[in-house]
């Protein structure tokens, strides 16, 4: 449960701005959040108790704007409320802290490395992850781990994260039209888990094989009739009733 005193009046999510309206200025901010997500809705469809945020306003303290990171994971959290589903997640409503927040870094400098990874410590995110694709002599992707107040870099490749039941890494692959690197989600085996359009693709390839091995199947079985009745006219010819041998 959270300690953060609160004021007796506290607002709702439906009392408050769904994020800080700054528009994003990467498509990437979009896209690599939006396809994490894709993956999950397939990975977790059977599941309710979990929200991945995208570009949503995240409220710790009604006297403060809320902080938007460019996604978030939330687990044991209602899945929706409604059909209206969350404006914004307010942590004095919903009670729990989110467990991962993601930055993808843009041309213009967030201070995801310093303000927003301090601000995600002192709220208690368990894993930071920060993306910037031009990173050249430093690791592109980074995940921090709150480890006793303080975010560890963790060195894996991709990062198992047993808290979440998920490993997060990056590779090159094609999403909306595009090729280049992605963020996705791992198992703990480091096996990339696929993406709705590879999972489409999967399913077609294993109709396709059901599909050949039925005509095999039935081809061997054309043969099979085709060879016993030669069979028969054969016997038939040297006088003898197939139907009475059986």
């Amino acid at each position: 449960m959270l300690e953060y005193r609160f004021p007796s009046y506290l607002p709702s999510a439906e009392d408050l701005p769904d994020s800080d309206e700054t528009p994003v200025d990467n498509e990437l901010q979009e896209l690599i959040p939006g396809l994490l997500k894709a993956i999950l809705l397939m990975l977790w469809e059977q599941r309710m108790d979990w929200l991945f945020a995208i570009d949503m306003g995240l409220y710790v303290d009604p006297d403060r704007p809320p902080i938007v990171p460019d996604a978030f994971l939330s687990l044991g959290v209602e899945r929706c409320y409604d059909e209206e589903l969350r404006p914004s997640y307010v942590l004095w409503d919903e009670q729990i802290v989110p467990i991962l927040a993601v930055e993808i870094v843009s041309p213009t400098y967030r201070n995801e490395y310093t303000t927003k990874l301090e601000r995600y410590a002192e709220i208690g995110v368990l894993y930071y992850v920060i993306y910037s694709s031009k990173r050249r002599r430093k690791p592109k992707l980074e995940v921090h781990k709150l480890i006793d107040g303080v975010y560890q870099l963790q060195s894996a490749s991709p990062v198992w994260m047993p808290e979440i039941g998920l490993g997060i890494g990056y590779e090159r692959g094609n999403y909306a039209g595009v090729t280049r690197e992605w963020l996705y989600w791992y198992d703990e085996t480091g096996q990339r888990y696929p993406t709705p359009n590879e999972r489409v693709q999967l399913e077609i390839q294993r109709a396709q094989l059901e599909a050949q091995r039925a005509q095999q199947e039935a081809q061997r079985a054309t043969i099979s009739e085709r060879r016993a009745e030669q069979l028969a006219q054969r016997l038939r010819e040297l006088g003898l009733d197939p139907d009475a041998l059986s």
